[in-house]
Parts: C-alpha cells; sequence; structure tokens
C-alpha cells in the first residue's frame, strides 16, 4: 500500500472520528435528557423496546450495511469509467428496496400489537405494552429514511465524500433532544419518538439526498430484477438479512432478556450500553467506516497481502480501547453520577447503571475490533462467511443471557453482551487468517495481550486511589466526582505514557506522536 493511500485513510479516519466523536456526545446528552426525564423507569423502557421491531425491519432489508454491500458495486463501475451504469444500478435497488420497505413499514404498524408479546415477552403491564406499541409505530416510518439515506451516503463514501453523511447522526440526535424536551410536557416519553421520526427524515434523507447530488447523483425511475448487478446485490445481502449480527443481537436481546427485569432494568442496560459505545464509535465505527472504501479497492486489485497488513495494522492500534476501557470501569460510579444523576434518574439508579457498565466495558474491545474485522470479508464481497459465523456465536452466547439473567440480573445479561462479543470477533479474526493466509495475526493478538497486561494492575491501583478520594463521601456530589475523575484521569495518561516508553508499545507512542503533530 503506497503512503499517500495511508494518508488518505487517516484523512478519512479523522473526519469522521471527529463525527463519531460529536455525534456520541449528542448521542450521550440526548440519553442525560432522557434519563432526566424518564429516569430508569417503566416508560424509559417501552420507549427502548419500541426500537425492537424496527431494528428488525432494518435488519430484514440489510439497511445498515447499504454501505458495505453496494460501495464495492459502485467503486467497481467508476474503477472502470462507467459511472452512469453505476447510477442505473443505484436507482434499480433504491426503486426496488425502498418500494419493499414502504410494503414493510404498513405491514408492521399493522401488526405492531402481535408482535410485541414476542419482542419483550416479560412485559406484563397492559400500560407499558400499548405506550410500546404506540412509539413502535411511530417510529417505523423513519426506518425508509435509514434506508434510503444508507444508499446516498453509500454513493458519497465511494466518491470518498465524507463530510456530508458525517453530519447526518449530528441532525438526528439534535432532532430527538430537541422534540423529546418541546413535547414531553404534553406526551412525555413519546415525545423523543417524533424526534427520532424528524431527525431521520432531515439528517439521513432530505441532507444526504443534497449530498447524493452533489456527488454526481443521476436518479431514474426504473426497475430490473434481471440486471446482473442487482442480482450481485441480492447475493451480498441476503446472508445480512438472515443473519445475526452482533450489533442487532445486542440491541435485541438486551431488550428480549431485559423484559423479564423489573421495571427500569433495560433502561439501566441502555445507559450503560451507550457509555460503552461512546469510545467503540470514537475509534472503532470511525476508523472501520473510513477504511471500507480503501480495502475495497484493494480486493478488487487483488492486493490481499496489503488487505491483511492494513486490517492488521489497524487493529493493533484499536487494541487502546483496553486501557481505555479499564479506566472507564474504574471511574464508572462517577461517569454515571456525572452524566445521569439528576431530575427521575435517582442515586439507585445510578448504582444500577453503574453496576452494568463495568461487565459492558469488558467486550468495549470486540465491538471495536468487529468493525474492522468484518469489513475484510464486505470489502471481498463475501457477507455469506462472517453472517454464519456471526450467527453461530449469536446462538452459541444464547445460555450466557438466559443463566445470566436468571443467576445475576442485569449485570448477567451485560456480561452476556460482553462474553458474545468477544466469541464472535474472535472467531470472525481466526477465520479470516485462515482464509486469508495472513502471517501477522500473532501481532495483532499481542497487542491486546500487553494492553492487557498494562491494563489490569493498572486498573486494581487506580481503583484502590479512586477508594481512597471517595472514602468518608457516602454519596459524592457533582464536583467531587469531577475531581476524582480529572485525579483518576491524569495518573492514568501517565501510567500510559510511561508504559509506552518503557515497554516500548507501539500503539500507545505512535498514537500520542500523532495526536501531537495534529494539535501542533
Amino acid at each position: 500500500m503506497t503512503t499517500s493511500l495511508y494518508h488518505k485513510v487517516g484523512a478519512a479516519s479523522l473526519i469522521l472520528m471527529v463525527s463519531v466523536l460529536l455525534s456520541r456526545m449528542i448521542g450521550l446528552l440526548r440519553e442525560m435528557t432522557i434519563a432526566y426525564v424518564g429516569g430508569a423507569s417503566g416508560g424509559v423502557d417501552a420507549y427502548q423496546i419500541a426500537f425492537v421491531i424496527p431494528e428488525i425491519l432494518n435488519t430484514i432489508v440489510a439497511s445498515g450495511f447499504l454501505s458495505v454491500t453496494f460501495i464495492p458495486i459502485f467503486s467497481r463501475y467508476l474503477a472502470e469509467n462507467q459511472e452512469a451504469e453505476g447510477w442505473k444500478v443505484f436507482s434499480i435497488i433504491l426503486n426496488s428496496f425502498g418500494s419493499l420497505m414502504i410494503v414493510f413499514v404498513i405491514v408492521s404498524m399493522w401488526l405492531a400489537p402481535e408482535l410485541m408479546p414476542w419482542v419483550a415477552p416479560g412485559i406484563t403491564n397492559p400500560a407499558l405494552i400499548a405506550d410500546a406499541v404506540h412509539m413502535t409505530r411511530i417510529i417505523l416510518p423513519a426506518q425508509f429514511f435509514f434506508f434510503t439515506g444508507g444508499l446516498f451516503t453509500a454513493v458519497q463514501f465511494a466518491k470518498e465524500i465524507f463530510t456530508i453523511p458525517a453530519i447526518a447522526p449530528l441532525i438526528y440526535n439534535t432532532c430527538i433532544i430537541a422534540f423529546g424536551v418541546m413535547l414531553e410536557p404534553y406526551l412525555k416519553m413519546e415525545g423523543f419518538s417524533w424526534g427520532i421520526l424528524i431527525g431521520a427524515f432531515l439528517g439521513n434523507f432530505v441532507l444526504q439526498i443534497w449530498g447524493a447530488v452533489r456527488a454526481g447523483m443521476r436518479y431514474t425511475l426504473r426497475i430490473n430484477f434481471t440486471h446482473p448487478d442487482f442480482i450481485a446485490y441480492i447475493r451480498l445481502t441476503l446472508p445480512l438479512m438472515i443473519g445475526l449480527t452482533m450489533t442487532f443481537s445486542t440491541e435485541f436481546f438486551l431488550k428480549f432478556f431485559g423484559s423479564y427485569l423489573p421495571e427500569g432494568g433495560i433502561a439501566c442496560l441502555n445507559y450503560g450500553l451507550r457509555i460503552m459505545f461512546v469510545i467503540v464509535g470514537i475509534l472503532g465505527q470511525a476508523v472501520g467506516t473510513a477504511s471500507f472504501p480503501y480495502l475495497a479497492r484493494l480486493a478488487a486489485d487483488h492486493q490481499i497481502a496489503e488487505m491483511n497488513h492494513l486490517i492488521n495494522r489497524t487493529l493493533q492500534y484499536l487494541s487502546l480501547i483496553v486501557p481505555f476501557s479499564m479506566l472507564l470501569m474504574v471511574l464508572r460510579h462517577e461517569v454515571v453520577r456525572i452524566l445521569f444523576e439528576r431530575g427521575r434518574f435517582d442515586a439507585a439508579a445510578a448504582a444500577q447503571t453503574a453496576a452494568v457498565l463495568i461487565y459492558l466495558m469488558m467486550g468495549a474491545f470486540a465491538f471495536g475490533a468487529q468493525a474492522v474485522v468484518v469489513r475484510g470479508f464486505y470489502a471481498l464481497q463475501n457477507t455469506l462467511f462472517p453472517a454464519i459465523y456471526s450467527t453461530i456465536g449469536v446462538l452459541l452466547s444464547i445460555p450466557f443471557y438466559i443463566v445470566g439473567v436468571r443467576l445475576m440480573g442485569a449485570v448477567g445479561v451485560a456480561l452476556a453482551i460482553s462474553l458474545s462479543a468477544a466469541f464472535q470477533v474472535v472467531l470472525l479474526y481466526i477465520i479470516w487468517n485462515y482464509r486469508m493466509h495472513n502471517p501477522e495475526s500473532r501481532g495483532v493478538f499481542g497487542s491486546y495481550l500487553k494492553m492487557a497486561a498494562f491494563s489490569i494492575p493498572a486498573g486494581v491501583g487506580l481503583e484502590f486511589i479512586r477508594r481512597m478520594l471517595t472514602h468518608g463521601a457516602a454519596t459524592p456530589g457533582l464536583m467531587k466526582s469531577l475531581m476524582v475523575c480529572g485525579v483518576v484521569f491524569l495518573l492514568f495518561m501517565t501510567l500510559l505514557t510511561a508504559a509506552g516508553h518503557v515497554f516500548r508499545i507501539r500503539e500507545i507512542t505512535d498514537t500520542f506522536r500523532r495526536l501531537m503533530q495534529k494539535a501542533i
């Protein structure tokens, strides 16, 4: 791989990293607003359950995978200077699957009351079920905007345009917060549902149409079910439609098994998951999304060795998620208190959320690494293998959920999420190494072991210091929590920097050096 291509990946990653950082921050603000308004209550549980049927619908048409299934097809046309034909395929897929999505939305809205007992069987309160059904019907039409917006985003990524797609989640989350706050006095949690619908329309649909037009979009009203690339798209997408992915299974099982918890259990699990996804999103999601167009290009050129090198190198730097996950484990009480403990979110809810956070952070590295590993398969237009093995991993993890929720409650569900994620990503990476003859994989596993070797003793020491700082304070206030976070973070960064230099951990020293260069 040329140095210029590495620079392009880095630049694209930086753009998306800033976007994801802002999006995650606004996403946290969204969760903080929900916590303030609804706390850890049955109403928030109903709001979270309202996402399950829309998420299933998204999986059926693989809306979340449009970038990874359509980009290789469209990129090939660009590489062969046949852009006009690429836009024809774009129109065929948009028209065909867009029509299908509309039908699915209408049918799902009609069947929502009958489907609800299947997606949240542990909920027995008729009022909560009714609320969940009503909010499901509001959220469902947004899935059409997510699907079409995904295609508009894919063509922009294929043309190496990242800025406009990066704005979409910012608009989406801002609308959820704004309409949730404005409508809460009248509609309670329903107001946030309307924010989802409006945010999807503005950020994922309207804005991305404009971005696609700027990228040269040529839309035509055509449907051709026999076009070779439409058939190729179906072949690529079908495994993703029927397979159980890590993201979908996590969201689904959290709510399915969480429905058996006391009211507020789903809410606390969700708050903890959103904190965990901040780290995963900033590193794993941004880097994985930015690297995919370049992986697709290398795959098209049959440069497998370069693909292996890019994936291995990316995974090694993502091992930094491990020590930062440890930091959040140590500061779990303070972080939850700072973010959420106000309004209807009381000390009891904060304690439960902090308890699940420590188990969720155990799997953060897996969510980050999965965003990269799975894209290697997708770049080769192989969606079948990751779908099969991810599904196997999900199915084998079900006993962990069953035993966890029965014996440990909410923390058992959190632990099952992490175990399932770790098992899936390790399995996928081993399969990748076997199929692609990847000789550098030992270095990747070594990087994660080095980070774990640093993080475990450092975590024990920092936990001792945190307890010393909070000794005698039964319920530390906001300023005390901020002070503890500041002291522990400074100690953590000192230890991390020292470990990088003393033990020559390139992932640490190189990352800090690059950050310093960017800052200067």
